[in-house]
């Protein structure tokens, strides 16, 4: 038997689901659009797009400003030669300076990866509490050095022990592999491929063992307690536990530290030489897109086909470094996910 109670009324419109007769249900209170969190709520929310926005405000800006001039086969070409007496003539083929960019980013990233991944187990798993939280502090001090302060140590320090110490002693070991056999001419000044790889070295180091150490951190201690009460050493307990686990973050590691060498410029334009050309060992000078737009950017005006010749690299350089990020950031959220997953 049906409830009277509920039927409406004679000649009276039943309520519909979802619209503004309906009542609402029993013990909700409707919120109240001018109450101080609504209020709040609402002059905050667009503050959350001012990233997007600016970010897509740049990307409109340099798309607009390279007038797409030199988007195409030509541009990834071998041949830099702005030639601003007959622009007519001019090329600008960029292939040199990708390549540029590949090895020194590449390399750098390798050796930081491996100092990284000892660093990161020595302050997790060896070392006492008050020598570990001392050392990772000083680790990610090195992160809020100025990059020009790198370059200047680099230049004025390390390129003269490279030339007359380091460079003809790896020249004369190790000149039957590739890459490293050269003549004195090309390590005379000691900037070159081989100290932009160091310095961006170790650039990305605090990065890179930030990440490595929190994935080791994050291991559940009952885990690595139970492995060391059966009777397990702790080298056992890391390479069987610790190491598995941490390594789900080891692309993200690699990833978000590719996107930070990939862009840095004041430091690798001091001490890579900036030239021109295919490098025929690590002791070649070379020059990267970073560099590339540091070195020429001060005459780009006077010369609107070179300056949007340059915009161009730097949307390029642009999207290498939001492709990488985005990926990075994507495997640490997916990595961090798995975490919670297996402890739980």
């Amino acid at each position: 038997m049906e409830d009277q109670g509920t039927r409406p009324a004679l000649g009276e419109e039943p309520p519909v689901v979802g619209s503004g007769n309906a009542p609402a249900p029993p013990g909700r209170v409707p919120p109240n659009p001018f109450s101080r969190r609504s209020i709040l709520r609402a002059l905050t929310s667009p503050v959350g797009w001012i990233p997007g926005i600016f970010l897509a405000s740049i990307v409109v800006v340099l798309m607009l400003s390279s007038h797409f001039q030199n988007f195409g086969l030509g541009f990834f070409g071998p041949v830099w030669n702005p030639n601003p007496t007959d622009p007519s003539v001019a090329t600008y083929g960029i292939l040199y300076f990708v390549i540029g960019s590949a090895l020194t980013a590449g390399f750098a990233l390798v050796l930081a990866m491996l100092l990284s991944l000892a660093i990161a187990i020595s302050l997790v798993v060896f070392l006492p509490s008050p020598a570990s939280r001392i050392l990772t502090s000083l680790t990610d001090l090195l992160a809020g050095i100025p990059s020009v302060v790198y370059g200047i140590w680099g230049y004025v320090i390390l390129a003269p022990y490279f030339s007359k110490q380091l460079d003809p002693a790896l020249s004369h070991y190790l000149g039957w592999l590739p890459g490293f056999a050269a003549s004195p001419t090309e390590y005379a000044g000691g900037t070159g491929l081989l100290l932009a790889i160091f310095i961006l070295t170790i650039m990305v180091v605090p990065l890179t063992t930030a990440l490595l150490r929190e994935s080791l951190r994050a291991i559940p201690r009952e885990q690595v307690e139970s492995g060391l009460a059966l009777g397990a050493t702790r080298w056992e307990v890391l390479r069987r536990v610790q190491l598995p686990w941490a390594r789900r973050s080891i692309p993200s590691a690699v990833l978000l530290g590719f996107g930070r060498a990939v862009g840095e410029t004041v430091a690798v334009f001091m001490v890579i030489g900036n030239e021109v050309k295919l490098p025929t060992s690590l002791f070649s000078g070379s020059s990267t897109m970073a560099t590339l737009l540091v070195g020429q950017f001060d005459s780009a005006f006077e010369y609107p086909d070179l300056l949007h010749a340059l915009v161009e690299v730097a949307l390029l350089l642009l999207a290498i470094s939001l492709v990488v990020n985005l990926l990075g950031l994507r495997y640490f959220g997916s990595g961090r996910m798995a975490h919670v997953g297996a402890g739980a």
